[in-house]
């Protein structure tokens, strides 16, 4: 039983061997290369640099005078009949309904300027308007765009009057206009129209 087991492993074996075939294969070409002398290195040509860019000119801000702009507009409305001298006015800020950005913190400053020590008003300060707005919940930079937010304004510092300030049309020569108000009624005692001075 061995000697089978020997020879059917010597036959496995040979089998094994039978399928092999060992094909002879011809090795690739080798192309001899010829030694390289080390040359310079190439420097780059420097590229031209190019003229500078002439940087357009920003087109110029129209600036508008406002103090020459509200000054006539203030000095009527003080002239005006029906305003008692000495009464407390509140100057809204100016509402810009023009078709760009406009300056109207300047705007609402000439107003200001333009009516101090006119003699007719006595003016609610910036402070207090914003001590009044803080008490009101409103934001610093309300202008006011409701009339009954303006009269609660009004009333929570004791003005008898209220300035509306508007400016509408194009932003490079907006029209004003001004509206007195008075704050028990609602009435609007004085209006007035003016273009804005270059």
């Amino acid at each position: 039983m061995i000697r089978s087991v020997k020879r059917s492993g010597a036959l496995l074996f040979a089998l094994m061997l039978t399928g092999c075939v060992v094909q002879q294969q011809t090795p690739a070409p080798v192309e001899p290369t010829q030694p390289t002398t080390p040359t310079q290195p190439v420097e780059p040509t420097p590229q031209p640099v190019p003229p500078p860019q002439t940087v357009p000119q920003p087109p110029k801000l129209k600036t508008i005078n406002w103090d020459a702009s509200v000054q006539p507009l203030v000095g009527k409305m003080v002239q005006s009949s029906g305003v008692n001298p000495g009464s407390v006015l509140l100057v809204d800020r100016i509402k810009n309904s023009t078709n760009g950005a406009l300056q109207t913190d300047k705007a609402t400053d000439a107003i200001q300027n333009a009516l101090a020590n006119n003699g007719k008003f006595t003016l609610i300060t910036p402070e207090q308007l914003a001590q009044a707005k803080q008490t009101l919940g409103l934001s610093p930079d309300d202008s006011l765009n409701s009339r009954s937010k303006a009269i609660g304004l009004a009333r929570n510092v004791n003005a008898q009057y209220v300035l509306y300030s508007n400016a509408q049309g194009d932003v490079k020569s907006p029209t004003l206009q001004m509206q007195l108000m008075l704050v028990q009624t609602g009435e609007i005692i004085w209006s007035g129209n003016g273009v804005a001075q270059p």
